[in-house]
């Protein structure tokens, strides 16, 4: 049990420092990149508004290479002849210059970015953004999971997993939530806010799509500092992590090692079940009703079939029914 305690402290630690390092994160600047013009304020904010970063705004090379354009771009769109220089996967660039070229049949929107080498270079916005990805964790986080091919097979396996871990703990008759649940309400408390966020996610992306552009840009873990649709979601995520250390450490306290390692498991196939179900369903607007519906049915589950309602008059050990309890086996009448 000491051990045990000991693990779940260190756990609590991490989380606390993930949870911390993550709310700040210093851009890395390369040294000495100034901008090569100065954009008058007012554009500056007017464009930052509308395309929701600026000059001096850090981004990382996400695509393999990505090709820039040496000189001017009026020389290119003027057929004069150019040349150009790669930066590739991983590297750091800050945005130096932002030209409007409305005679561009392309592009009317040119980026001028430098790398940590100090090498500047031009291209257009279409192809510039693709490649890359804003230089913050969070940005990071939301780039590799908005991947198409990644989701698609991460809902497959996801799906495989959540199969064989259920059928598992259905024929070992081991405790599961909504099912043969503990008694805790935050392992169902947890599933519910899963899929909750799962449904604000979708909303977000579906009926403020600039709200959440506006994030992926300009990340923060504040819900407070944010539009109300989306401090919902930064709340609900912050309830998922605290309600999640309370569940793991009920289910720490009132399961065996063994089966408590089947009871989470268990748990976190529920939960990627749901972020997957809701998150899908709700960009097709049934989602809505699926919540409701799977709200009803586990707070009814929890509270007919799960809840501890006595407490057995030796050993003070929560009994389910009346009768002999199964840890000093007084019968309690």
């Amino acid at each position: 049990m000491q051990k045990t305690n000991q693990i779940l402290r260190l756990m609590l630690v991490s989380l606390m420092v993930l949870a911390c390092t993550a709310c700040y994160h210093q851009p890395r600047h390369a040294i000495g990149m100034q901008p090569t013009a100065e954009v008058p304020q007012d554009d500056t904010l007017s464009f930052f508004t509308t395309h929701h970063y600026a000059i001096n705004f850090n981004f990382s090379v996400k695509a393999d290479s990505l090709v820039l354009l040496m000189q001017q771009p009026e020389e290119l769109v003027s057929a004069m002849p150019t040349d150009s220089f790669a930066v590739y996967k991983g590297e750091h660039l800050v945005v130096a210059d932002i030209r409007i070229l409305g005679r561009d049949p392309v592009d009317s929107v040119w980026v001028q970015v430098a790398n940590e080498m100090q090498r500047f270079g031009w291209a257009r916005e279409s192809s510039l953004l693709p490649a890359v990805v804003p230089d913050d964790p969070i940005s990071e986080f939301i780039s590799t999971f908005s991947d198409t091919h990644l989701l698609i097979f991460l809902i497959f396996i996801s799906i495989i997993t959540v199969a064989y871990i259920m059928r598992k703990l259905m024929r070992m008759d081991a405790p599961i939530v909504h099912f043969r649940d503990i008694g805790s309400f935050y392992p169902t408390l947890l599933a519910l806010i899963v899929a909750a966020s799962a449904t604000f996610y979708a909303s977000i992306q579906t009926f403020a799509p600039e709200v959440w552009r506006h994030f992926y840009y300009n990340p923060t873990l504040n819900p407070f500092d944010v539009p109300p649709i989306l401090s919902v979601f930064l709340i609900s995520v912050w309830a998922m992590l605290i309600v999640g250390i309370a569940a793991l450490d009920d289910v720490r306290r009132l399961l065996p090692i063994g089966d408590a390692y089947t009871y989470l498991c268990g748990l976190a196939a529920v939960c990627a079940v749901n972020y997957i179900v809701f998150s899908i369903t709700t960009l097709y607007y049934i989602g809505y009703l699926f919540l409701c519906a799977y709200i009803y049915y586990a707070l009814h589950r929890y509270f007919v079939r799960s809840r501890l309602r006595y407490t057995c008059g030796q050993c003070g050990t929560p009994l389910r029914h009346k009768g002999r309890c199964p840890n000093c086996g007084t019968l309690n009448g």
